[in-house]
């Protein structure tokens, strides 16, 4: 397998960028779920490329086929198994790169962890194509969730230094939420997205690119999933998250703006609001103590820019021993923060429906699907 998470739902991946087939294992979905399976289609379809001038020229169906753990339209408590083809392929398109590895990509060192073993094909099962199987995961994993009242939607918070207006981390409601997703370019703000676009054709142009940052929230968490040390809900977030290529970091709630506060400004101040405790402000992000506060889970993650472009840069010549200049031709995307949207709500299902799960357990409560 080539990655594996949860300790409740248990997801596994396996597949390479251009390998036959790459596929999704799911453990532990409780049985006699309903699953859309036509919702979880268009969910992949957020993160598919090949239909945006702003994305990679390469297209594939990304339709999946459900080899076992269906039951007509509901789980039925075996493994849930999604395949998907890998159809357009162009495996010399990366031959060169055996010899002469291309910048900021993994290339030179999995060569040095694999020898010849490693396949360096569209990166792989390093390759971004991996994240279509989480993607899979996630769309099953919010299904699950929205049906208990909790709702994971992101958009993109900026590009290039073009930002995005943000979700309110007090008092966000569902469709504020989803809003983004419904749109081709999935932002808060219509005229900031046009200006991102123009951001990064101009890269493109140039033959460069450009990177972001993303910004998910969860709302409807009680009080209390979660724990402390390292079982808390960065600590999960965080690790599905870093499971994207191009991620580089993250931040929760405030981030780190709250080094340059003083603990006055930083502290969420408590009020009853109709019976209710909740804080005026959710500079915590909706996470105390590793747990869930009860107020909206908000983080912001950084891509990096794409690392293929075709402007020349410095290399080597693993063989031969000496400096070369490598130019980057084929199919990639000037910016990979639009398609990563998605592929970060997903990454936050999967943690938070394994947590729930987990705080099920503990509490002694049976799942009722």
């Amino acid at each position: 397998m080539s990655s594996e998470f949860g300790n409740n739902i248990r997801i596994k991946i396996y597949g390479q960028s251009h390998s036959p087939e790459i596929g999704v294992i799911i453990e532990g979905l409780p049985p006699g779920e309903i699953i859309d399976m036509d919702k979880v289609q268009r969910f992949l379809e957020r993160r598919k490329g090949g239909t945006k001038s702003y994305t990679t020229p390469r297209s594939e169906s990304d339709e999946a086929r459900i080899v076992s753990g269906m039951a007509g339209d509901k789980t039925d408590g075996e493994a849930l198994h999604a395949v998907f083809v890998n159809a357009n392929v162009k495996g010399k398109d990366y031959s060169r790169f055996e010899t002469v590895p291309r910048p900021s990509h993994v290339d030179y060192y999995a060569k040095v962890k694999y020898g010849d073993n490693y396949d360096v094909s569209g990166g792989g099962h390093f390759s971004g194509r991996l994240t279509l199987p989480l993607c899979f995961a996630g769309a099953i994993c919010k299904q699950i969730l929205e049906r208990h009242n909790v709702f994971i939607g992101a958009h993109i918070s900026s590009i290039a230094g073009v930002a995005d207006n943000r979700f309110d981390a007090v008092d966000l409601m569902p469709e504020e939420l989803m809003m983004p997703s419904i749109k081709e370019l999935p932002v808060i703000n219509d005229m900031a997205g046009d200006l991102m676009i123009e951001k990064i054709l101009e890269a493109k142009a140039d033959g460069d690119s450009v990177g972001g940052t993303i910004e998910c929230a969860i709302i409807g968490l009680s009080i209390g999933i979660g724990d402390h040390m390292f079982d808390g809900i960065e600590n999960q977030i965080s690790k599905a998250v870093f499971g994207i290529p191009g991620v580089k970091g993250i931040e929760f709630g405030a981030g780190f703006q709250a080094a340059q506060m003083r603990g006055s400004e930083h502290n969420d101040a408590y009020v009853f609001d109709e019976g209710i405790v909740r804080t005026k402000t959710n500079n915590a992000g909706g996470i105390v103590g590793g747990m869930s506060t009860g107020m909206p889970v908000i983080f912001n993650v950084a891509m990096k820019p794409t690392p293929s472009i075709s402007l020349p840069q410095d290399s080597v010549n693993i063989e031969t021993g000496e400096n070369e200049k490598i130019s980057i031709q084929g199919r990639h995307d000037p910016c990979i923060v639009p398609r990563a949207v998605p592929c970060v709500e997903a990454a936050a299902a999967v943690a938070i429906a394994d947590l729930i799960m987990e705080f099920m357990k503990e509490k002694g409560i049976k799942y009722n699907g």
